[in-house]
């Protein structure tokens, strides 16, 4: 009986799904509002090799379908912090933690107004070993990999506040 009752509540959970207010972001594809307003963001330049790499991820992402004119800069600012926290007898340290972070606005072009101010972090942790190359290595490998992650994280952001802009 109790399995009735909750196939039952299944089937009426799905059938109410249409009829809910969730739409996809991307649901015209590349054609839609979303996309198009992605690729009239223009990234500024970000100073240092960090700042090559978040803007290189963000271009990638944001211009996918071609360039169109700019309507939107994206401004961007990092703060990259390593710190050593795991100690060995000896003094030395044997863990890392890269934290990277993002404080991004969102501008429009033509006014310079603000239109998003937000930020942005990830983390990784290194192991640090007797080959000073290999935790070279890592680090910048490390560095790669948070650059990635908070373009997907700041590109999720601004696809949603388009959206919400655009009234979907």
């Amino acid at each position: 009986m109790k399995r009735l009752a909750a196939l039952i509540a299944l089937a009426a959970a799905v059938a109410a799904l249409p009829g809910c207010a969730l739409r996809p972001l991307y649901a015209d594809g590349g054609a839609g509002s979303v996309a198009s307003s992605l690729r009239a963001v223009e990234v500024a330049p970000v100073g240092g090799q960090s700042g090559w790499l978040i803007r290189n991820a963000l271009n990638d992402r944001l211009h996918r379908q071609g360039e169109t004119t700019p309507r939107f800069r994206l401004e961007v600012e990092l703060d990259d912090q390593i710190t050593g926290f795991g100690i060995r007898q000896d003094n030395a340290v044997s863990r890392e933690r890269r934290t990277l972070r993002a404080r991004y606005r969102l501008l429009d072009a033509a006014t310079g107004g603000v239109l998003l101010d937000q930020t942005a972090a990830a983390d990784a942790g290194i192991d640090v070993t007797g080959s000073e190359y290999a935790t070279v290595a890592a680090e910048q490998t490390a560095l790669e990999r948070l650059t990635e992650n908070l373009a997907d994280q700041i590109v999720a952001r601004l696809a949603t506040y388009a959206g919400r802009s655009a009234g979907q």
